[in-house]
């Protein structure tokens, strides 16, 4: 599926180049679902973020229904909460947080991560002909996330108090790159202004979360944590395009 996405982008960019007929601009103001998952098993998703993307859409046609679709936005509060499981004694995380105590939690702490991106977003929009004032679309993408802040919570541990949030930006990666695809609709408002409605997924592929200084300590057994955390959304697309 990746390496498909990738050809439809190389595609989209050689004939959008090469052969660009119609530009159209617009913005979007979209809600958001994300949540953070990883590949150990003792470190578990165990809730969502509500967010919002926010940012300017550029559709550059390259057919009458084909076009390069690109844009510059921020995605606030993307994130989720890690649940670092009871099988694990104790966890050292987030050393450079400056949060009271010795950073050391028990195995059942919850860490919640509220992070905001500058996306960048590449992909091909494939529309059906109109129907009375309706266009259909599917819209595979990539996305280019540049985190601006990270801010986290540590939950279920008595000694911090969990409304508390600290900086976090040194424990979370600056570059997050994210496939995706969407589907929806598009109703034609005047010749020239369209309202947008769909809903899309995306999963990044690479590590969100930096595993520098953490530590886990299981039956007695002290090991450095490696996992890989990967940040999902779904995204309630609304927009407008002139």
């Amino acid at each position: 599926m990746k390496n498909l996405i990738v050809v439809f982008l190389l595609a989209g960019l050689s004939f959008g180049l090469s052969a660009q007929n119609d530009i159209r601009f617009g913005f979007q103001l979209s809600p958001t679902v994300s949540w953070l998952t990883t590949n150990d098993n003792k470190i578990n998703a165990n809730g969502p973020n509500l967010g919002m993307q926010l940012g300017m859409i550029g559709e550059f046609y390259f057919r009458e229904n084909y076009s390069l679709a690109t844009g510059i936005g921020f995605h606030f509060n993307a994130g989720g909460k890690l649940f670092y499981e009871e099988t694990i004694d104790t966890v050292s995380i987030w050393t450079d947080a400056n949060i009271p105590g010795d950073n050391v939690y028990e195995g059942g702490t919850d860490f919640k991560y509220s992070i905001q991106y500058v996306e960048i977003p590449i992909g091909l929009k494939l529309r059906t002909r109109e129907f009375g004032y309706l266009r259909y679309y599917v819209e595979p993408r990539m996305s280019l996330g540049f985190r601006t802040q990270g801010r986290g919570n540590i939950l279920n541990d008595a000694a911090v108090d969990s409304e508390e949030d600290f900086d976090i930006q040194s424990a979370v990666n600056l570059l997050n790159i994210s496939w995706g695809i969407g589907a929806g609709a598009e109703y034609t408002v005047s010749s020239s202004t369209a309202i947008v409605g769909g809903i899309a997924f995306q999963t990044g592929f690479t590590d969100v979360t930096k595993d520098k200084n953490t530590l886990l300590v299981s039956n007695g057994r002290e090991t450095e944590e490696d996992s890989k955390g990967k940040l999902n959304s779904i995204v309630l697309r609304l927009g407008v395009m002139f």
